[in-house]
């Protein structure tokens, strides 16, 4: 097995693991974040009824106009603010945070301190 299949592999291996362990409910639900090479998107999802209650992502037209980029720090503080912004809206306060196996590091951290700020808790 190459380099990019072992790497692709244990990642997956980490979400299964990871989804194996967190659950979202109406009350609590899930903020799955997910990332590529040139965006970051957020969710927040409830695992019992199998719906998204409320999405966020650096493709939003209102948050593509402002970001030079869809893949940098600032691009994934911003989509955890309008995600954050948007959930409590919705009337959610608290979440389970799912990282999607990656490490709490970088874009996926500056995601989850914008939604932090924005007032949800987790």
């Amino acid at each position: 097995m190459d380099k990019t299949k072992a790497k692709a592999a244990g990642l997956a291996r980490r979400q299964r693991r990871v989804r194996g362990k967190i659950s979202g409910t109406a009350e609590r639900p899930r903020l799955r974040v997910s990332r590529s090479n040139q965006h970051i998107y957020a969710q927040l999802i409830d695992d019992v009824a199998g719906t998204t209650l409320v999405a966020a992502s650096s493709i939003d037209p209102e948050l593509r106009a402002a970001l030079k980029s869809g893949a940098n720090i600032d691009a994934a503080k911003a989509v955890g603010d309008a995600l954050g912004r948007r959930a409590v809206e919705a009337g959610i306060s608290e979440v389970v945070f799912d990282r999607g196996g990656r490490l709490y590091h970088g874009r996926v951290a500056a995601l989850a301190d914008g939604a932090r700020e924005a007032g949800l808790k987790f």
